[in-house]
């Protein structure tokens, strides 16, 4: 089965819900209406109620089963109001401020994820990366575990013609510029919290790219992902990693036998850890689109409770995607939570 294939179902095995807070978007309530169906998430929209409602029947869309929340007539707004007042009081927010902020259907539904009230979260198709992004930082804030929020590509290689087959986790390739060694070594961690929430029945195993192999060269550049790869090891000495590595010894056995003596990855590597934006953007786009794989992303990672980006550009069918991959994150969020 395919790793896309896997996370649906496994999305359908424990509905989630699933906050929606664009939900007069033609896409938004398309793939919303196939997740409720397909019974991959239990769909909350989050806006003004009759647009919505206005919107569902121009696209013939069935809002059956789904859940509409209209911040100007909620029983939940005073209370998000006030929480989202002494969640910013710091940051100079007012109660007029708070009351005006929290009828926007962003902050709305982040506020409803941190409260329990929803699962996770997802926007984007109208809403720019900054806005969403800072957002969930703000109000559902960074995983305590963490200090700081980065991105990651779920990658599929799935096509007759690719040697490796299955998902992959990519690292980070779309919000941190230039990581320094801890914070390398934490994305490195978050990426390999993600392979274990998506990548079903198989156990994360992160490269930490560079353009050296196990001290083959020397440079600033390097001696960054040995020691953030040292850092990884100290805090979580059972996971399987090897930096600094060269991407043929991360996925090819051969090469990684004469390359890594000691390697614990040995060729098989399925979280790829880049050492900046520049790596990873290019290389995920590479991936993507001379090796025919297919990106689903960038997702969110390091916060307290799933919250996901779409690309304005996006598809009935990547919204989806993302809303099953943010179910199945907020399903191992409730573990996580559960065994804390």
């Amino acid at each position: 089965m395919k790793a896309l294939n896997r996370i649906i179902e496994q999305a359908r095995a424990c509905p989630m819900r699933i906050v929606l807070s664009e939900a007069e978007d033609s896409r938004i309530l398309l793939a919303a209406q196939r997740a409720q169906r397909e019974g991959v998430a239990r769909i909350v929209l989050v806006g003004d109620a009759l647009r919505i409602r206005d919107a569902a029947v121009v696209h013939e869309v069935d809002l059956a089963g789904m859940e509409i929340v209209d911040p100007a007539t909620s029983a939940l707004t005073p209370a998000l109001g006030e929480a989202l007042l002494e969640l910013r009081r710091h940051k100079g927010m007012t109660a007029e401020a708070a009351a005006r902020e929290v009828q926007t259907p962003l902050c709305f539904a982040n506020l409803m994820v941190r409260l329990g009230h929803a699962d996770g979260s997802v926007s984007g198709a109208v809403n720019t990366t900054a806005d969403v992004v800072r957002t969930a930082i703000q109000i559902i804030g960074v995983d305590p575990a963490f200090s700081l929020v980065s991105s990651f590509f779920l990658m599929m290689l799935c096509e007759p013609f690719h040697m490796m087959k299955g998902g992959l986790i990519f690292s980070d390739c779309a919000l941190v510029v230039d990581p320094d060694e801890k914070q390398l070594a934490e994305i490195a961690m978050a990426a390999a919290d993600s392979a274990q929430s998506l990548l079903i029945d198989e156990t994360p195993r992160v490269a930490m790219l560079s353009f050296s192999t196990n001290g083959s060269a020397h440079h600033a550049a390097v001696d960054k992902v040995v020691h953030a790869t040292q850092i990884v090891q100290a805090r979580r000495p059972d996971l399987a990693i090897d930096g600094d590595v060269q991407l043929d010894a991360a996925i090819v056995a051969e090469i990684a036998d004469r390359k890594i003596p000691h390697s614990h990855v040995h060729g098989h590597a399925n979280v790829l850890v880049f050492p900046n934006l520049d790596a990873g953007n290019i290389g995920y786009k590479l991936a993507e689109r001379i090796g025919g794989a297919k990106a689903v992303g960038p997702l969110l990672q390091g916060l307290r409770k799933p919250a996901n980006d779409l690309s304005r550009g996006c598809s009935v069918e990547d919204v989806y995607h993302v809303i099953a991959v943010t179910a199945a994150q907020a399903q191992s969020a409730q573990v996580k939570a559960a065994v804390v």
